[in-house]
């Protein structure tokens, strides 16, 4: 799931917080890097992965779904589900907008890679995640280490993520491990996209489905 704007300084009350029927709350972590790491700055030989990246430049929005829902239908990723064609290509053919597709020996489609340039100074690593099958390898590192290559390029200041308590668990350490550092916490409430028929209803089960 990702936002395409950095996130606001509102807080809450300490205490509980209603959430409607059929809606999702989320705590979402926003991190951040000012000055590429070490090690993508320098060039070292590197453990050979069964990956390639292929730049997608003309990509069909039911194309692009299609991978989003393989990678993210466990994390009850859904905001490009509820964008209409027209809406969601405007995005991924945007000059300012890199989408990679991860692809295995096979030339089967695993992971996907979306860097946003389209502010000013920044990169947002917007999307970034492989299919379930394909997690737990070390490919994060990989695809990590390639999307930072590609952030840091001339005019950037600023490379940011964000990542939600719906996305693995395991995502803060991950990002922190690859050299971005929190910088705010927010809270997003928004339909819960198996009531609203953009996913199965079986997906995300650590989240039950409430709608009444």
């Amino acid at each position: 799931m990702a936002i395409s704007h950095d996130p606001a300084n509102a807080s809450l009350a300490h205490g509980f917080h209603a959430v409607a029927p059929g809606d999702l709350a989320a705590v979402v972590t926003a991190l951040e890097m000012r000055e590429p790491p070490e090690y993508v700055r320098r060039l070292q030989p590197e453990p050979d992965v069964p990956l390639q990246m292929v730049r997608w430049t003309d990509c069909e929005a039911e194309r692009y779904r299609l991978l989003y829902r393989r990678i993210g239908a466990p994390w009850l990723w859904w905001s490009r589900l509820a964008l209409e064609d027209a809406a969601l290509e405007a995005i991924i053919h945007d000059p300012a907008v890199e989408l990679y597709a991860v692809i295995d020996r096979a030339r089967v489609e695993i992971g996907m890679l979306e860097l946003d340039f389209r502010t000013e100074g920044a990169c947002e690593i917007a999307f970034f995640g492989f299919v379930p099958k394909a997690t737990g390898n070390g490919f994060g590192k990989w695809l990590m280490r390639r999307a930072l290559q590609r952030a840091w390029r001339d005019g950037i200041e600023r490379v940011w993520v964000h990542t939600c308590t719906l996305d693995d668990p395991r995502a803060v350490a991950f990002y922190r491990a690859q050299g971005f550092e929190p910088k705010a916490r927010f809270v997003e409430v928004f339909r819960d996209p198996r009531a609203a028929g953009l996913l199965p209803a079986d997906m995300g089960a650590l989240h039950p489905l409430i709608v009444d």
